[in-house]
Formats: C-alpha cells, structure tokens, sequence
C-alpha cells in the first residue's frame, strides 16, 4: 500500500470510509496526486506526479472512477464539512452557483447535448458548442495566503440534454430544478448556518427563488436583466368583486429606467 504523506493524512483520511478497502488504496494515490499534480488533475497526471508512470495494471486507477461503487454524494458532504471547518468555522457562508460546459465527442457519450458557449458568443454573435453541461456548487472563500476570492467546488450534478431524457422517456429536468435539488441538499448538510447562493442571471426565475425564500437562513441573489418586467403583488380582491382573481398587479419600471440609471444602465 502506498505510504500517504504525514502532511497529507488529516486531509484524506475522512474520505476512507467512502470506499473499500482494495479500492481505497488505489483512490489515496489519485487523491494526493490530485493534490501535487500541477494542471489538468488527470488520472495519467496524477500517477505520473506519484511515480507510477511505468505501472503496468494502470487500468486498476480507472477503474476507481469509471467502476468502482462510491458515493461522490457522500464525498460531496465530506468535502463540504472539511472547507466549512477549515476555512470558515463561523459566521455566513457565500456559496456559488454556475454551469458549465465540458467538451466531449463519442458515440457512447450519450448525456452530451449542443449547448450556447457563453465564453465565446455575444448579443450579436452565437456560438455552439458540443459536450456535458455540469452544474457545480462552490463555497466562495477570501484566501489569505493567494489575497483573493476562491470558488472551492465541492459538489458537482451532471445536467443531460433534454433529448437525453426524451430518448429514456422520462420528463426533462431544467437547469434550475437541478439546482434547487442540490439547494436542499446543501440545506440539510449546514442546518444550522446561515447561507448566501449566489448565481448569474441563468438562475433569475421566479419560482426558484419562492423555493429558496421558503428555507430559514438561505437567500439567493441573482443577475437581473435590464429590460426585465416587474410587477407588483395582486391586490386583495374586495368583498363581492366579480371576475377571475388577478395575478399581478401594477407593472414596475424596468431596471434601466430606474432613477439615477440611464437607458443602458449605467449610471
């Protein structure tokens, strides 16, 4: 068994009863090599890092992802526990919400889907790109030593491709149903802090964020777009009144013309 580095021990050692005990002494060299490893954290690079780039059954370190049984829901939580304990014992935590796209191409790859690339496209320009859209969750942490803002992910859904489920015959989950999935989740893991989401203007629907305000001590904050329609709550309907209940009431002005802003916002 691979000797794990007296540094390193406190870090992984939570994460043991995850796995077996013959699949877990494959996974601790791809942890710590995950660790060392400078770039993509990949299982070529992470053997490599650890010495083991002549190993002749390298295929038994594929298999801890690609076959062995593991919960990475529960490594989710484990993580989660860890930064929360180490980086933030106290006070509210900011937590990050984003998608993103992974580009991949193969026949057997069936979750893929063609997605809009919001790196590359514009308002004028759109640009396609073909892969796995992953929803990941990231505590949001001021780093002393790098003086900067870190997104450390700990929790990471795969969100397929509306013809993925189609094809299963099963009924289409939207970015934003799995995003409150994993809102609950995160729920019941910190019950007893205070949590800020945060995401872009992607998350900006109305019956996630009622969802949201419905759990103690969560608020979520999103981009809102500039021409978005605002309305105020329906009046209360008065003793007798006839015809259908209203939904909404008087309409608000658009961000953009909102006072002290200009038609482009931009104050």
């Amino acid at each position: 068994m691979h000797t794990v580095p007296v540094e390193l021990l406190p870090l992984i050692v939570d994460f043991m009863p995850l796995f077996s005990k013959r699949v877990w002494e494959h996974a601790i060299v791809l942890l710590t090599g995950a660790i060392l490893a400078p770039g993509k954290r990949t299982v070529t690079a992470c053997l490599r890092v650890m010495g083991k780039s002549q190993e002749t059954h390298f295929q038994n370190y594929h298999r801890v992802l690609n076959r062995a049984r593991w919960s990475a829901l529960k490594a989710g939580r484990v993580l989660l526990r860890l930064l929360v304990v180490t980086f933030a014992p106290e006070g509210e935590l900011l937590i990050g919400i984003d998608d993103t796209i992974e580009r991949r191409r193969g026949d057997k790859i069936t979750a893929k889907g063609i997605y809009r690339d919001p790196v590359r496209s514009s308002h004028s320009h759109l640009v396609k790109a073909s892969g796995l859209r992953w929803l990941c969750c990231m505590l949001l942490l001021t780093i002393p030593w790098a003086g900067a803002v870190w997104g450390l992910p700990f929790l990471t859904v795969l969100c397929p491709s509306e013809r993925y489920y189609t094809e299963r015959g099963r009924r289409h989950q939207r970015l934003t149903e799995r995003a409150w999935q994993m809102i609950q989740l995160i729920a019941r893991w910190l019950p007893d802090r205070t949590v800020v989401l945060v995401a872009d203007s992607g998350f900006a629907v109305l019956d996630l964020l009622y969802l949201v305000s419905g759990i103690p001590q969560f608020s979520l904050i999103t981009r809102l777009r500039l021409d978005a329609e605002l309305w105020d709550p329906a009046p209360e309907r008065k003793p007798g009144q006839n015809g259908r209940p209203r939904v909404k009431g008087a309409r608000r002005r658009e961000p953009a013309t909102a006072p002290g802003e200009s038609q482009d916002g931009v104050g």
